[in-house]
């Protein structure tokens, strides 16, 4: 099987890990830091907006599966790409709408789905394309955050299960979650 990498930013990174995490295809979601300037940052470092990174997940996923361009799709259904440097309460270039694609289809094809998704939107979508530089993995306890310590997280119980509700309502034949009951 072979595996490619769309890495995007979406607001909180504990979030959108969450939705792609359900999509079927996708094989690893990853935490990460990138489209910055300090090498090696760590989380207070990129919270304090001064870096420059965005909190962003690098999805691992199939492409017999689903294309790039799905996880496009998915992401701009399940985030506010209308929202510039912020996600609801989450305010912040860190936590800005961007997508980091890894080469020149990617890229044209990042234009193309902003296009799509413009329609959905009656304000303009604001999410930017980024080059990809140096990405840096976030620390082990923001892997997998929804799965552990996110269930027991306020914020998070309030914005995540919304984002899986979009992903489920627009997506149910891409979910790992309602293709097993």
């Amino acid at each position: 099987m072979t595996i490619e990498y769309a890495i995007f930013g979406g607001g909180c990174f504990w979030c959108t890990e969450a939705v792609f995490k359900d999509v079927i295809g996708v094989e690893s979601v990853e935490s990460v830091y990138t489209g910055g300037r300090r090498p090696n940052p760590n989380y207070e470092q990129v919270c304090t907006g001064t870096t420059g990174h965005a909190e962003a997940i690098r999805v691992g996923f199939d492409p017999e599966k689903l294309t790039y361009g799905d996880l496009l799709d998915i992401h701009f259904v399940t985030h506010d790409p209308t929202q510039l440097n912020r996600q609801g309460n989450d305010v912040g270039t860190q936590y800005r709408s961007a997508i980091f694609p890894a080469n020149e289809q990617q890229k044209v094809e990042a234009e193309a789905a902003i296009l799509r998704a413009q329609h959905d939107h009656s304000d303009p979508i604001v999410t930017s394309i980024e080059p990809l530089g140096e990405v840096y993995v976030a620390e082990g306890y923001h892997q997998n955050y929804w799965d552990g310590a996110g269930q027991q997280n306020r914020y998070c119980m309030a914005v995540i299960p919304p984002k899986l509700q979009k992903l489920r309502k627009s997506f149910a034949q891409r979910t790992k979650s309602l293709q097993q009951s």
